[in-house]
């Protein structure tokens, strides 16, 4: 049994960290036109065929049905946790080794990507403006029914102006078993509930949309403040900071999205 499993969600071949902690995984194999030469996502229980709406989370739901490890944690082919010390070079940046994210589970129950401070507006706001709207209040019907435990923490997480993104996390396997049973039961009913085969290419990757979130409000629910490492994140191929601002205020001043 690994110590820690750091799945790398790719969906190309690239370079990934030396580190016999992470593991390459292609998310979407099932529906790829091609196998790549590390771990796909389309064998034992799987959901490989769901990718182009749950993104990165097939590959995560895969992790969590057959691979065992003490820990789990999820990045990906271009983006990974920040190093404390030394790091891993990968692609000419450094890298957290999965020794140092091993060492802030001793002092904490989960580690996530550095908040994303919108400033000028709530992450509620911020998802109706760039998405579907209507599928938050599709999301709270759902967590209403199923989970009425988290409403607070969900309302909570939306009326901040700071998020985690990108599904990053590390954890140990079980937060990691109840995250998983608890994210997958509502993504898999909010399937049933809005028309998310209508939507263009990239709104299409709503449950990978809604999954970002719902970390948020699975951490806030379930772990003390204290107990919450954050690091940034590192993006192997450069990110633009002031384009995406300037997309936040065309989108809320048109209210133009992106299909």
């Amino acid at each position: 049994m690994k110590k820690l499993a750091i799945m790398v969600a790719a969906h190309k071949a690239y370079e990934f960290p030396a580190d016999e902690g992470y593991l390459p995984v292609q998310v979407g194999r099932a529906i790829a036109p091609a196998a790549l030469p590390f771990a796909g996502d389309d064998s034992g229980e799987n959901i490989s065929d769901l990718n182009r709406s749950f993104c990165e989370l097939t590959g995560l739901y895969w992790m969590w049905k057959n691979v065992r490890a003490e820990a789990y944690g999820l990045s990906h082919y271009r983006r990974h946790f920040r190093p404390l010390g030394e790091g891993v070079e990968v692609a000419g940046q450094r890298v957290a080794t999965s020794a140092e994210l091993s060492g802030l589970l001793a002092r904490h129950d989960i580690v996530l990507s550095r908040p994303r401070n919108y400033w000028i507006e709530s992450v509620r706001k911020h998802y109706q403006n760039a998405h579907n709207g209507e599928d938050l209040v599709a999301l709270e019907r759902v967590i209403r029914e199923r989970s009425p435990e988290y409403l607070h923490a969900f309302d909570e997480t939306l009326s901040r102006t700071r998020v985690s993104l990108y599904n990053m996390f590390v954890m140990r396997e079980a937060h990691f078993d109840a995250y998983c049973r608890w994210l997958f039961d509502i993504l898999f009913e909010m399937r049933k509930r809005i028309a998310w085969q209508e939507y263009g290419p990239y709104q299409g990757r709503v449950f990978g949309f809604l999954g970002e979130r719902l970390l948020n409000v699975w951490t806030l629910h379930n772990i003390p403040v204290e107990r919450v490492a954050y690091l940034p994140v590192v993006n192997l191929e450069g990110e633009d900071l002031v384009e995406k601002a300037k997309g936040l205020l065309k989108r809320k001043l048109t209210g133009v999205k992106p299909a």
